[in-house]
């Protein structure tokens, strides 16, 4: 895909077509809803741009232009940290600034975090309508900052932590727009477990992968009886950092497993596993959720928010899936939870019923009616 730069020459639109920045940092967290979004809004005809960070190179989005705007993420209080951080987010602001000068965008949509700060920022004081969706079940503090200067505010869940009361006129909820392969993958049944029969694991820990996951599934597989171990059909998203050791564990106890840093076609894998142990990100949840799979969910520890934590409890609440905090997510508790889930198919089966009954295949229609709706305020 080719990316433009900010003097790139922007093509005049014809009157009735509705033009689109969407604002997403660069992980799959951000973008996958974005892109979901962004096939939408082509569907209504509308041309679409997407401002991000760097780190998107490793991600191909449907959009005429990728436009690489500074920022950085508020972390921690030393001083020379937060004059950084302050600098560039007011050079992302000033660029953005720019940007949406020459491009005139009818509407700019923002998928939170603090790479979407200047977009929307610069937007909001070009009087341009803007769109922020929180995909977390807690509102984070880049949201925040930016709920009282956009148009409207459309979210995953239908509850949502640490929003101010005094904005809830602007709330919409629409679910959180999941991929089109995970709406395919979402046509497919749960197949329950055979008793004894072969039980098909997935293990990921989001678009970067988690160092918990080598740390502790391999030897939880080990804690179990050889006959269960004999029954699993495992598939781990690995760090490269970890793949080596990953594997040579999995190699001493001659188990067939599939491992790599990235599975471009992770929701066919949810769809496959009869059990799914991850992270808690909005995606992963929304995708688990449409999807219909049960899981073993470890929210990210010591996140300001807790964003990871509240997803999590929202599926463990339906009955879709067991939230363990990651202090207590041990070779041993995690072997007793697959022990325990492995002898129940009928566990499992409601398990994944209750996360189906959670999710929803129609969010990114839903977004896309709001963004057109603002777009023509």
């Amino acid at each position: 895909m080719e990316k433009l730069g900010y003097d790139a020459e922007m093509i005049d639109e014809p009157k009735n077509r509705k033009l689109i920045l969407l604002c997403a940092g660069g992980t799959g967290g951000h973008l996958f809803p974005a892109e979901a979004l962004a096939a939408a809004l082509a569907k209504r005809g509308a041309a679409l741009e997407l401002a991000t960070d760097a780190r998107a190179a490793q991600f191909e989005f449907p959009a005429r232009a990728m436009h690489v705007i500074p920022s950085a993420t508020l972390r921690g209080k030393n001083p020379l940290a937060l004059v950084r951080t302050a600098a560039l987010l007011a050079l992302g602001t000033l660029k953005a600034w720019n940007l949406i000068g020459r491009m005139r965008p009818h509407a700019v949509v923002g998928f939170g975090g603090y790479p979407t700060v200047p977009p929307l920022l610069a937007a909001s004081w070009r009087g341009v309508p803007t769109v922020l969706h929180e995909q977390n079940a807690v509102m984070g503090r880049a949201n925040r900052l930016l709920a009282p200067r956009v148009t409207a505010i459309a979210t995953s869940f239908r509850t949502l932590a640490k929003l101010d009361p005094r904005l809830q006129q602007k709330v919409t909820s629409t679910g959180n727009p999941v991929r089109a392969q995970v709406i395919a993958a979402a046509a497919t049944p749960y197949a329950s477990a055979a008793e004894g029969g072969p039980l098909h694991l997935l293990v990921f820990g989001g678009s970067q992968g988690a160092r918990v996951m080598a740390e502790v599934v391999p030897p939880a597989i080990e804690h179990l009886a050889p006959e269960l171990r004999a029954r699993l059909r495992l598939v781990q998203q690995t760090r490269a950092e970890d793949l080596d050791a990953v594997r040579a564990a999995y190699a001493r106890l001659a188990l067939t497993v599939e491992c790599a840093p990235f599975f471009a076609d992770l929701p066919r894998r949810i769809a496959e596993a009869h059990l799914v142990i991850a992270r808690s990100g909005a995606s992963t949840v929304a995708e688990l959720a449409a999807i219909g799979r049960p899981a073993i969910l470890v929210p990210l520890p010591h996140a300001l928010d807790q964003d990871q934590f509240a997803n999590a409890g929202v599926l463990a609440q339906a009955g879709g899936a067991i939230r363990l905090e990651q202090r207590d997510f041990t070779p041993e508790r995690l072997a007793s939870e697959l022990e325990r889930l492995a002898a129940d198919p009928l566990k499992l089966l409601h398990m994944a019923q209750a996360a189906k009954s959670a999710g929803a295949t129609n969010a990114a229609e839903r977004l896309a009616d709001l963004v057109m709706q603002t777009a023509r305020s």
